[in-house]
């Protein structure tokens, strides 16, 4: 009785898409995990050539975003993080994205091969995964350099990623 009692105290956390600073991802999701909040900063990695080396680097996939779950109640102590700027919002109001779309996103993300940033696509060849760690998500797909990838949208933020699949895992949605 006193768990459900205290359960339904407790504000519902909900997550949202926190605006950052250009390159300021990984510092502001550092801070966030300190002040013991969830957060999710989706990375890839990429080779840089400069005249005299080559260096991996490990960016941030969706540039200028990281995702938070707090309770609206508490978006001041997320605000005051150096480098936050501000929750995405329509109206002025915070709007959360949906909790499967972030722990899919989180989960798959983990396991696909290979993603990076893609330019923002609404129109195109609609199709889903039916195989693999993607199984069941939609896209557009693209062909690049003899490979099939799908860009998967968050239309929130309008940013997408594009993950390499093969053509024998996909149909039409």
């Amino acid at each position: 009785m006193i768990e459900q009692l205290r359960t339904t105290l407790q504000p519902q956390q909900n997550w949202y898409a926190l605006y950052t600073c250009p390159r300021h991802e990984k510092r502001v999701a550092e801070l966030i995990e300190r002040r013991r909040f969830s957060c999710f900063l989706p990375l890839y990695r990429s080779v840089r050539q400069w005249k005299d080396r080559r260096k991996e680097l490990e960016l941030a996939l969706f540039p200028g975003y990281v995702f938070v779950q707090i309770a609206l109640e508490e978006r001041v102590r997320i605000l005051e993080v150096p480098g936050a700027v501000r929750l995405v919002s329509f109206s002025g109001k915070p709007v959360a994205l949906s909790a499967t779309e972030v722990e899919t996103l989180r989960y798959r993300l983990a396991r696909a091969a290979r993603a990076e940033p893609h330019s923002y696509l609404r129109a195109g060849c609609r199709v889903r995964v039916r195989r693999g760690v993607l199984e069941g998500l939609e896209g557009i797909m693209i062909r690049k350099k003899e490979q099939y990838r799908v860009v998967f949208s968050i239309d929130l933020i309008m940013r997408s990623v594009a993950v390499e699949v093969d053509q024998a895992d996909l149909e039409p949605a």
